[in-house]
């Protein structure tokens, strides 16, 4: 189908401006303007109770989390959210936004991982420094008003990879139990070869060679690909893992393998719900300050996680 018509003003304004991908700028340039990106399109930031950062014992040294809290009430669940980019670009501030809605939407504690970034570090330190940001989310939780009983995972884009890592991580770990996981248009196989990537060529889109650069910088070498950590669809078992709710978007080249992943984890005999927004692009999810889809999938995502930490609750 054709772009969303607010997709179609945003492509344009693009084009008329000469918008460079991202991967033809140095780290530096790429990095600013991600985030400037992420900001114009994100809508005024709503406002919070509260909002604390702290610095936690991480696998490579301190980790910067930040905390938003919804109202004084208690305990609340607990969302613990890795912001997108990449694993090469992004921070607590490019996830900030999203952060602030969920949290105010779903009523939770949202948890955002600061955690670090390739190439200077090259995987595994992204899902090493996520599984220690939930560790420490699910022993803390009181302090801050959280019901570490009722803590769940998500992320956007590479944020969704590190989130769906994380799982893994923790049923191999034997805990912590993680009620949901909230995975949009994640990266999945790193050897992925689906339509959706091979037909992802425009340069002012996020495309393929966009996905391409990512992975190069990620990776210490192309085999590390193969680990299940790396490509979650690669995992030999995902039986066991928490119920998921997966959200594509229908120009994506990670779109096939975000659905793949979907439908892995329902042979797998977990609870999926999966939803393709058509007419928009990779990133959307942020961008709910000017597309409405953007706000109908944020909106859906807090739907999602309030039913589960419900029942999680009813369970418990």
């Amino acid at each position: 189908m054709p772009f969303d018509p607010q997709l179609q003003e945003l492509y344009d304004r693009r084009a008329a401006e000469d918008v460079r991908p991202l991967y033809t700028l140095t780290l530096e340039e790429a990095r600013a303007a991600d985030l400037a990106a992420v900001r114009a399109d994100a809508g005024t930031p709503e406002q919070v109770r509260q909002v604390t950062d702290v610095s936690i014992p991480g696998p490579g040294g301190p980790l910067p989390v930040r905390i938003y809290r919804p109202s004084d009430e208690g305990p609340l669940p607990v969302l613990v959210y890795f912001f997108g980019g990449g694993w090469t670009l992004g921070s607590l501030d490019t996830g900030d936004a999203i952060c602030r809605s969920l949290t105010n939407a779903v009523g939770c504690l949202t948890v955002a991982v600061g955690y670090r970034l390739a190439p200077e570090h090259k995987f595994p330190a992204a899902p090493d420094d996520c599984f220690a940001g939930v560790r420490w989310a699910v022993e803390h939780a009181g302090r801050y008003g959280g019901d570490s009983s009722r803590v769940a995972v998500g992320g956007d884009s590479a944020g969704g990879n590190l989130a769906a890592a994380v799982t893994l991580m923790a049923k191999d770990a034997g805990g912590p139990e993680l009620v949901a996981q909230l995975l949009v248009y994640p990266n999945t196989d790193q050897f992925a070869d689906t339509p959706s990537l091979r037909e992802s060529i425009d340069p002012l889109l996020f495309n393929r060679r966009s996905v391409q650069w990512y992975w190069d910088n990620y990776l210490a070498s192309p085999g590390d690909g193969g680990h299940p950590l790396a490509s979650p669809l690669r995992a030999p078992d995902h039986s066991g893992l928490p119920p998921a709710l997966v959200i594509t978007a229908e120009y994506d080249p990670l779109r096939d393998e975000g659905e793949q992943y979907a439908a892995r984890l329902r042979e797998s005999g977990v609870p999926v719900e999966s939803a393709r927004y058509q007419g928009v692009a990779h990133g959307f999810f942020a961008m709910a300050g000017t597309l409405d889809a953007g706000r109908r999938a944020v909106a859906q995502a807090a739907d999602y996680l309030r039913g589960t930490f419900a029942r999680a609750a009813t369970r418990g």
